[in-house]
């Protein structure tokens, strides 16, 4: 430690501190004079071995006649000058080769801006003989930590004149805790300070491996009915005392920003990765893992959709999937395929209406594009493709037959929406879907579990059933899409209506709304419902209802339009009960003699999202529906009258009876429209994410660079790949197969598909080249 000795006179006063800060102060240039050293000498030896060599050159022949040797190259003549210069100076004896291990660095600069003339006369010759050019110092006096070291030394002279001054100890200590000495300190250390990957990761503690353990079992502890809460609560309390720690202690000190705003699992995951990387381990990918996932090589990415149903059959696994297909397509921004099942013409006759029947694919696409075309008001640009299906009647529904995936070409293997995916992969014996597709999206359309609770053992089959769902989604979905709340909590799933209207029924709104705002009356009948008639789509709590207050809606009639397999039994009761029903064809709900109509009643518990809710919403009519999941998006517009007891059903019908409805606002018919729930898919389904993410990048990345999945191996990934593998085994059997429902003859195509859709014999190793594989 230095100590000040008392102040014999000015000048001698002055020089001690000044010399003794400077000794201070050179300490740290030692470093940096080595390292200067050390480049001027490199500089020498670069500049003899690039002489010597263009001295050895041999003579190049340019051609068979002519020579060039390398003096004769115009840049080797301007170089040789200065390459000379250089070897001459270095060369010279007199050149003064600063020996290894001493400070040569000049301070000169620094002394002359805080002595006295006194000394730098004294030290001027020394300065003279060591550095012939003082110029390059002569703006450091103006340097602010000189000047603010100048004046410090100015006023401890000044406390060491003054009598009761502090002792030089607590002078010295006063310097040392200086907002200067503190920069320079802070400069020193920054200088020498480790770099950030020499600093060890903490291993991870009893608490952290348990928490890691639960939290890649949930695919395990969901199958088992252990719901994902009640897992991430278990996380939360394993890490509730190390929150604050899981990554500060793995990051570098000050990014404590990085686990603000995060969840508990992502913090976990983090710490976990920081410690594998730490150790320079890579997982490299497991048993399960299949890297066979295309890279598109054109400038747009690809998107297909995969639907259960194709029109002329109304479902909304139909036209909903044809009006996304329209939408996105039109954005541009990526190419569109939609793939729809191609029945036979057996199934043709059982399923479609009227009747009406396609002999070929071909002609069947041209029908679905008029249709479509004639409602969007646009030329549409994707690509229809079918795959081989069977209508099951049991299920009253298509199953697919064979291997689904082989029918969108590997080159157009990018991103997959899967409508109904539980549906879709029931029976599905084939590739994985995100084994073979970069993202794959699931959109529930159906509540599955209430139809079949209504089934004879219905419990029992929900239970089973619900397990299924769960399996097939969690193996083939990277999100899962539910429309309401009202569907099966799935994994990776969120819930958003991503469905818009036909544009049809919002340009009928908007006719209503002007022929009434020119006063003419455009609602001249009363209530009407719409719908396959099936018990299941509402018509028993239809009839309940009517049946139970028929005497406090006296005068009240109601028709009813639909048709269906449960049609004559429906009617039936509904005459037993004396009810005022009039029961009439299913027609369009576009068709204009339903425009008179002011109510819209739908009592249905069962559907996920009613289509014909928001079409009568969106031509200005009164909608009176349930207190339900399904109906909450519909509850947020003026004229949906929701009810949640019978006796309020009464009340709400009588209020609109009596009432108008509200022509909708432009901000209501935007989120009716398609564009709106176009726009809610890309975000809610992360494809605004993958869209703009570069192709063949890796997108599960944290924010320091730390692969949070890619570095370690994921147990979740491996149950998820497991129960794919597992599921490939048992619908590969066909008395499996057989026992759990499945239409016979459904493992593969058969031969009058592959006459249809010219397609080869099914083979497990060969791909149709009619498909461009």
């Amino acid at each position: 430690m230095m100590n000040f000795k008392p102040p014999e006179t000015k000048t001698t006063s002055s020089s001690s501190t000044a010399e003794k800060a400077f000794s201070l102060i050179s300490k740290g240039w030692e470093e940096v004079r080595s390292s200067a050293d050390a480049d001027l000498q490199l500089i020498r030896n670069r500049a003899k071995e690039l002489e010597n060599f263009l001295n050895s050159v041999p003579t190049i022949t340019a051609t068979a006649t002519t020579t060039i040797t390398p003096g004769e190259i115009d840049f080797v003549k301007k170089l040789r000058p200065k390459l000379s210069e250089i070897r001459r100076v270095y060369s010279s004896p007199d050149f003064n080769w600063a020996p290894k291990g001493k400070l040569r660095i000049d301070l000169s600069g620094i002394k002359n801006a805080i002595v006295t003339e006194t000394e730098n006369e004294k030290l001027g010759k020394w300065r003279r003989e060591r550095f012939k050019d003082e110029r390059q110092f002569g703006e450091l006096s103006n340097w602010e930590p000189i000047r603010a070291f100048r004046n410090r030394l100015r006023e401890m002279e000044v406390e060491i004149k003054t009598p009761n001054s502090s002792s030089p100890v607590e002078i010295f200590e006063g310097i040392k805790n200086s907002e200067f000495m503190e920069k320079v300190k802070s400069s020193f250390k920054s200088i020498c300070k480790e770099p950030e990957e020499s600093k060890g990761v903490p291993p991870l503690d009893v608490p952290e491996l348990l928490a890691y353990l639960v939290r890649q079992s949930s695919p395990f502890l969901d199958q088992i009915g252990i719901r994902r809460d009640i897992s991430d609560k278990i996380v939360e309390s394993l890490c509730s005392k190390r929150r604050n720690k899981l990554l500060l202690r793995a990051l570098p000190e000050g990014d404590s920003s990085l686990i603000e705003g995060d969840n508990m699992n992502d913090e976990l995951e983090l710490r976990i990765a920081s410690v594998l990387q730490s150790t320079g381990h890579h997982y490299e990918g497991g048993f399960w893992s299949n890297s066979t996932k295309q890279n598109i090589s054109d400038g747009k990415r690809h998107v297909a959709i995969v639907t259960t149903a194709s029109l002329p059959w109304m479902t909304g696994t139909a036209v909903n999937p044809l009006f996304r297909a329209a939408y996105l397509a039109k954005s541009e921004r990526q190419n569109v395929t939609l793939l729809v099942p191609w029945l036979c013409k057996s199934d043709q006759e059982l399923v479609y209406p009227n009747n009406l029947t396609f002999s070929s694919p071909e002609e069947q696409e041209l029908y679905i594009r008029n249709w479509l075309e004639e409602r969007v008001g646009f030329k549409t640009d994707f690509k229809i493709s079918f795959y081989p299906g069977k209508f099951s009647k049991e299920r009253r529904s298509i199953l697919p037959a064979g291997d689904t995936t082989q029918f969108i070409p590997s080159r157009d293997a990018d991103i997959a929406i899967l409508e109904e995916p539980e549906h879709l992969n029931w029976y599905h014996h084939g590739k994985r879907w995100t084994d073979k597709f970069n993202h794959v999206v699931g959109i529930v359309h159906t509540n599955y579990l209430e139809y079949i609770k209504r089934e004879k053992n219905g419990a029992l089959q929900a239970f089973l059933v619900k397990h299924v769902n769960n399996w097939v989604t969690r193996a083939h979905c990277d999100k899962v899409l539910r429309l309401s709340a009202a569907t099966q909590d799935l994994p990776r799933s969120v819930v958003c209506n991503v469905h818009g209207v036909n544009p049809k029924f919002l340009k009928i709104g908007e006719k209503m709304a002007a022929e009434r705002q020119s006063g003419q009356q455009v609602f001249s009948k009363g209530a009407y419902f719409l719908g396959k008639m099936v018990w299941a789509k509402g018509y028993r709590e239809l009839i309940d209802l009517l049946a139970k207050h028929k005497s406090d809606l006296v005068g009240f009639n109601m028709d009813v339009f639909g048709n269906g397999e449960d049609a004559h039994e429906v009617q039936t009761t509904a005459r037993t009960l004396n009810l005022n029903v009039n029961f009439m064809k299913g027609r369009d709900h576009a068709d204009d003699s339903l425009h008179s109509y002011k109510i819209f009643i739908n009592p249905s518990i069962s559907d996920v999202l009613c289509t014909a809710t928001a079409e009568a919403l969106a031509m200005g009519k009164f909608v009176v529906c349930a207190d339900h999941p399904s109906n909450e998006f519909f509850q947020a517009f003026p004229n949906c009258l929701t009810y949640k007891t019978s006796e309020d059903f009464v009340e709400k019908v009588k209020e609109a009876m009596t009432g108008e409805p509200q022509p909708l606002t432009p901000e209501e018919q935007y989120k009716l429209s398609w564009e709106a729930a176009t726009q809610r898919f890309i975000e809610y389904s992360d494809l605004d994410k993958v869209l703009t993410s570069e192709k063949g990048s890796d997108s599960r990345k944290s924010r320091k660079g730390i692969g949070k999945s890619v570095s370690m191996p994921n147990l979740g990934g491996m149950v998820d790949g497991s129960l794919a593998f597992a599921q490939y085994c048992l619908t590969g059997n066909e008395f499996v197969r057989w026992c759990s429902g499945a239409t016979p003859g459904t493992r593969d195509y058969d031969k009058q598909h592959c006459e249809d859709l010219n397609l080869l014999p099914p083979h497990p190793q060969v791909e149709n080249p009619i498909y461009g594989w």
